[in-house]
């Protein structure tokens, strides 16, 4: 509706106060007022029936038919119980009531599963690698140069005993070197850049850690089973270690442990260490000795291994399970078992060879050597008759 002026809404109407006259001020102004309110209410009837509101009805039409549109309007009563569900799982996450949990689906998204997103967390799943604690027993060494040489000695003099103006005879003790040559394990990966790049380095984080895990586990074996070709030499291969018989070829018994331990000369059996892999190291833990009494002893002071005839075990995965003709078990000193270090595993991050591909090549490389120095130290059981 339009605005109305005041002149309008007066027409000629007049409000004139007369000076003098029979008739009192007051009656005057209420006279006026009345007059005024007559002619206004006049006003407004006739503006009405010339009005056509027929386009006012035609929008109030529209505006009550979007209004009763799905969501066109303000919720009417209580919000759904999804939606209530979920406002209070982004409030309280997990500590919200669980009648409300129960209707946050993550199963099936047009159920509820829009709702519920699932987290991208930043915790990898990895497998366990498993490695031979070769290092935690052995004598370990740094070198700068392609191979290191050990001289040693193999005799002693040949002292005789001699009257007293005898003449003492020469001796020629025997020498000779063992000469350990440094070998090398490499690989690489490639990983894409938009990995590189979307992952925050994380995923460089990962390929280190495979990497690290996968060397320490190649090494581990080495030192134990390597072929002393292209790998370190192994313990477990060297020619000149002596073994004792099991007597049975499959069962383990008590008696060829003491008489391997006690067939060792007394300074390298007191210094001992057993070696073995966990399958076999459950098999001896029943053993008794002849009193009854377990060979194997649990440790009673945190830090200190467990004792096999008083003497330290240490678990390696890399050693043979117990078989007809195998070398389940060892025994010695493993100072006498030398790892040689030249290079730390070492990476090297090419963005360029493949970088048309948008690919990230990473290479790792380690120099290490390992190799038995004094075969005497050392002593395995043989499972075997003869």
């Amino acid at each position: 509706m339009r605005h109305l002026k005041t002149k309008e809404l007066l027409g000629s109407t007049a409000l004139t106060l007369k000076d003098g006259g029979d008739d009192e001020p007051t009656d005057i102004v209420t006279k006026a007022l009345e007059d005024l309110t007559k002619t206004v209410n006049e006003r407004l009837e006739e503006i009405e029936d010339k009005s056509d509101t027929t386009k006012l009805v035609e929008r109030l039409d529209k505006l009550e038919a979007k209004g009763n549109r799905p969501g066109g309007g303000e919720t009417k009563g209580e919000p759904s119980a999804e939606r209530k569900a979920f406002v209070s799982y982004l409030r309280l996450g997990n500590n919200a009531p669980a009648e409300e949990l129960k209707e946050l689906t993550v199963s099936s998204d047009p159920q509820g599963g829009y709702l519920a997103p699932a987290e991208m967390s930043s915790e990898f799943i990895r497998d366990l690698v498993e490695t031979s604690p070769v290092r935690s027993v052995a004598s370990v060494r740094q070198t700068g140069n392609p191979s290191v040489k050990y001289p040693a000695r193999t005799g002693v003099t040949n002292a005789k005993w001699g009257g007293e103006t005898q003449e003492s005879e020469e001796s020629e003790p025997a020498f000779g070197q063992k000469e350990l040559d440094l070998k090398e394990l490499t690989t690489h990966v490639d990983i894409s850049n938009q990995l590189l790049a979307d992952s925050s380095g994380q995923a460089e984080a990962e390929v280190r850690l495979a990497l690290a895990e996968d060397f320490g586990q190649k090494e581990g074996a080495a030192f134990v089973n390597g072929d002393g070709v292209l790998q370190p030499e192994g313990f477990m291969v060297h020619d000149g270690i002596s073994e004792t018989l099991n007597g049975h070829a499959t069962t383990l018994a008590s008696d060829p442990l003491i008489k391997l331990m006690y067939a060792m000369p007394a300074m390298y059996r007191n210094a001992g260490t057993w070696v073995m892999n966990g399958t076999t190291l459950g098999v001896l833990r029943t053993l008794k000795d002849g009193d009854g009494r377990f060979l194997w002893q649990p440790s009673f002071q945190a830090g200190q291994p467990e004792t096999i005839l008083g003497r330290p075990v240490v678990e390696m995965v890399d050693m043979p399970d117990i078989a007809s003709g195998a070398f389940p078990i060892m025994y010695g000193d493993f100072s006498g078992y030398r790892i040689v270090d030249r290079v730390q595993m070492s990476t090297l991050v090419n963005p360029y060879s493949r970088a048309t591909e948008g690919i990230t090549r990473i290479h790792a490389t380690r120099r290490v050597t390992g190799g038995v120095l004094q075969a005497a130290k050392f002593r395995k059981l043989k499972m075997a008759t003869s």
